[in-house]
């Protein structure tokens, strides 16, 4: 038994010897000859990987049998800063045409108010927190800049006809009518973006400056309001506390150079003028906004029953002077001073009202036999017309003692129920400038009054 199986064991190890490549190749062909076509009889002997004449590509497999290349990384390209603009002002004007809806349910509100929401939150978004006479940030900078443009050009096609002479090519002239901006917006509209431009400037100068901010919790516990009370009474602790919000300026122990002072109260009248002249447009465009029906259907029957009796008696006086009936009347806060206006406000329309009405109730008796008649109407209407005079002055003499008033419950439904679109561009536009200007105006003047102070305080010592 023995020898057997060692015979068998030499019979297959000859077997494993002499066994190639070249032969089970050779036995295939039965089966298949393009198999043995792809395959050589004879394969080279190669050192390493790096000898062979052919990168090898891995291959790995997927479900159902195939095979897939794994594909080389491809870098993704950064969305460029054009891309990026042009799909934020397609969300802009897609809630401007929903009104604001983006639901799209139909419930937004009309085109004129939701540009005038749009510039307004615009404005807060960017100038809210104008805390330190400072250069914008400049991604706030470039985000009004573009977004305010993206507004205005709105109001591109609101245009007029107007004549103009062109000329021939041969010689002569002709008349043809051609396209400009509707008068209010060609002469109002470049004189907002003007007073922008002038309020950027001015905060873009106020770089590398002397002055500084500290927390006003800091001013408050470091007992800084001493150092302060001493230089100049009219500066406390409540004054400092006050504006809680805001961080206090700081300037250096002797005070501001000459120089720096100088561009400052060059900075305030230039601001003063910037205000006033927002203000004046803004004041301009609500004038010229119709009055909604709403606000007129609102309004009590006479002017006495809206004044009340000590301003009725005040307006009716022999003698009327506007600053004197201010001087008179308690506006201890903004509320109470909000509510003298709006009622002389209401009673100044509904005396112009009834002086309208008088006077076409005196051309329809003009013809008429009734002397008497007419002659009391006449009397009627001038008095009308005497009181809604005398209303309109207190109120210019109030809007003008309190700059900072806000706006009326009259400019209020103007806004709401405006529906010209060019109107409510030039109404929010100024009023956010006549905001800005108020606010870089409030800035300066903390800041000279600190100034005082300290000189003060220095020259004492």
């Amino acid at each position: 038994m023995g020898s057997v199986s060692s015979e068998e064991d030499s019979q297959q190890s000859q077997r494993f010897e002499s066994y190639s490549l070249s032969a089970d190749v050779s036995e295939s062909d039965d089966r298949s000859s393009s198999f043995s076509d792809d395959f050589p009889a004879t394969w080279p002997e190669f050192d390493s990987i790096s000898d062979l004449p052919v990168p090898i590509t891995i291959m790995l497999p997927v479900v159902g049998g195939g095979h897939v290349l794994t594909p080389p990384d491809i870098p993704e390209k950064p969305e460029t800063k054009e891309l990026s603009d042009v799909e934020l002002m397609k969300e802009r004007f897609a809630k401007l045409l929903l009104g604001e809806d983006m639901s799209g349910g139909g419930n937004g509100v009309c085109p004129a108010l939701a540009i005038s929401n749009a510039i307004t939150n615009l404005y807060a978004t960017v100038f809210g927190e104008l805390w330190k006479l400072e250069p914008l940030a400049p991604q706030k900078r470039s985000m009004w800049l573009r977004e305010m443009q993206w507004l205005v050009s709105i109001s591109d096609p609101i245009v007029e006809l107007i004549p103009s002479l062109q000329q021939f090519p041969g010689g002569g002239t002709f008349e043809v009518m051609v396209t400009r901006p509707r008068a209010d917006l060609y002469v109002k509209l470049p004189a907002i973006k003007k007073l922008d431009g002038m309020l950027l400037s001015m905060l873009d100068g106020f770089c590398d400056s002397e002055f500084y901010y500290v927390d006003r919790g800091v001013v408050v516990a470091g007992g800084v309001e001493e150092h302060l009370c001493s230089g100049r009474p009219s500066i406390s602790i409540e004054e400092v506390e006050e504006k809680w919000w805001l961080p206090f300026p700081k300037v250096p122990p002797n005070g501001l150079s000459e120089d720096t002072r100088k561009r400052l109260q060059h900075c305030r009248e230039c601001t003063t003028q910037i205000f006033k002249a927002a203000a004046a447009i803004n004041s301009t465009v609500l004038s010229e906004m119709q009055i909604p029906n709403v606000y007129l259907r609102s309004l009590q029957k006479s002017g006495k029953a809206c004044l009340g009796e000590s301003l009725y008696c005040y307006l009716t006086a022999e003698r009327f002077s506007p600053e004197r009936v201010l001087d008179y009347l308690e506006m201890k806060s903004e509320f109470t001073t909000l509510e003298i206006a709006n009622r002389v406000e209401a009673a100044a329309h509904i005396w112009s009202r009834k002086y309208l009405k008088r006077r076409l109730d005196e051309t329809k008796a003009g013809s008429s036999s009734w002397g008497v008649t007419v002659k009391g109407l006449v009397c009627d209407a001038k008095r009308s017309k005497l009181l809604a005079e005398r209303a309109e002055t207190l109120l210019r003499s109030l809007k003008l003692r309190f700059p900072s008033l806000t706006q009326t419950a009259l400019d209020m439904y103007k806004i709401q129920y405006n529906k010209d679109v060019g109107q409510s561009i030039l109404e929010s536009y100024s009023r956010v400038m006549e905001s800005l200007a108020f606010k870089v105006l409030e800035r300066i003047e903390d800041l000279l009054h600190v100034d005082d102070a300290t000189q003060q305080r220095a020259a004492a010592e």
